[in-house]
């Protein structure tokens, strides 16, 4: 009997849970009026009662709380989130080198399966064939509707070499296989010669200690060079802005290159206030379809200053500010409080950043990206 109890006060919070958010807060005081809300009121409170009088078994309440929670979050943005216990520990560490990867980096909006929009190099990903366009509906026996954007790509990485089993729908048939989590990258970017420029420059991600290793590593030799810097951001996906307006300050200086606004319109300007050590290097930035957050920052930031020319894949326009709220059990909600504006007012959300020279391509290879640098050296 107890037991029983537990599981309908549970279903009892998850009722007043989701009342709190569909039910503007005017109507929380009286819902004695008759609106639409009051209506939402009596039909979550007839389906709970529905699901407690006349469901075959005795509803798993812990089960079914984390369901509407994600049924709540998910809807709001693909980066809006409820992470569980594990994946909290996962977000946590997500700027550790230590946490091994498959190479797979996925899209997701609420409702469809993760699809994959960028395979990085030399990766476990690559080596098994999985394409830009790969749709995945399982990994390690889980169904994947339910997860969000953030938990998916989370669930690819792990602390520990091990193996992730998924299932992979394409378009006229399905495939499991086995991928290896492993180290990919010990640095946060590459760095290469390359004929008839400054090089490449290879940005894996945009955590620290990214700005101070670039600085003490590849600065000093930049600062000699007067042909264009290709920087690769392609499947760069993570990162934080601190790190992009650290690295953008160095090309240009600006005591406003944009903003992030709340839902009230309150403004968080952002600033590069420091004299930049390359502001005459020609620069040529390559993107792709996994190009997301920080490194749209440091891709769009450049362009609509006119200080970079663009090759590639438009990006997805995930540039925001999110907030982390960890709850009791020690999951957690991750939600989008701030979205970001240019300078001129213009925003990129879920828009992106078309490039100047974008190539058609669903997934262009490194040689082609060359090639169109190549073609457009003459120009700079």
């Amino acid at each position: 009997m107890a037991n029983k109890n537990t599981k309908v006060f549970l279903l009892t919070i998850l009722t007043a849970l989701m009342l709190f958010f569909f039910i503007p807060k005017k109507f929380l005081p009286s819902i004695s009026q008759k609106s639409s809300s009051d209506k939402d009121l009596v039909l979550l409170k007839g389906v709970a009662d529905l699901i407690k009088e006349y469901y075959v078994e005795e509803p798993n309440a812990l089960k079914t709380m984390k369901g509407a929670i994600r049924g709540l979050i998910g809807p709001l943005d693909p980066l809006s989130s409820y992470l569980d216990v594990p994946t909290v520990k996962k977000h946590q560490n997500s700027n550790s080198a230590e946490l091994k990867e498959t190479g797979i980096i996925v899209y997701k909006k609420f409702g469809t399966y993760p699809v994959v929009i960028g395979v990085k190099e030399n990766s476990p990903a690559e080596d098994a064939g999985i394409k830009v366009g790969d749709t995945l509906s399982e990994m390690d026996g889980q169904p994947l509707l339910e997860l969000s954007m953030r938990e998916a790509n989370l669930y690819l990485k792990d602390t520990e070499e091990k193996p992730v089993n998924l299932k992979i729908l394409r378009t006229y048939d399905s495939e499991e296989m086995s991928l290896q989590r492993k180290s990919l990258y010990d640095s946060p970017f590459t760095y290469i010669p390359q004929k008839n420029t400054s090089g490449i420059l290879k940005i894996h991600s945009l955590y620290p200690p990214f700005s101070e290793q670039f600085k003490e590593t590849i600065l000093p030799s930049l600062k000699t060079k007067k042909e264009a810097l290709i920087i690769d951001l392609r499947n760069c996906h993570e990162g934080e802005i601190g790190e992009s307006l650290k690295f953008i300050n160095h090309f240009l200086r600006s005591d406003n290159v944009g903003y992030f606004q709340d839902k009230n319109g309150e403004k968080e300007y952002l600033t590069c206030p420091k004299n930049p050590e390359l502001e005459g290097l020609p620069i040529i930035i390559w993107t792709n379809n996994a190009t997301i957050g920080p490194a749209e920052a440091v891709a769009g930031i450049l362009m609509n200053f006119q200080r970079a020319t663009t090759i590639g894949l438009k990006t997805p326009g995930l540039l925001v500010k999110q907030d982390f709220y960890p709850l009791e059990d020690g999951s957690a909600l991750l939600l989008t409080s701030q979205i970001f504006y240019f300078r001129d007012g213009k925003g990129m959300w879920l828009k992106g950043i078309t490039p100047d020279n974008e190539i058609k391509e669903k997934n262009p290879h490194y040689d082609l990206y060359l090639k169109k640098t190549h073609e457009i050296l003459p120009k700079l």
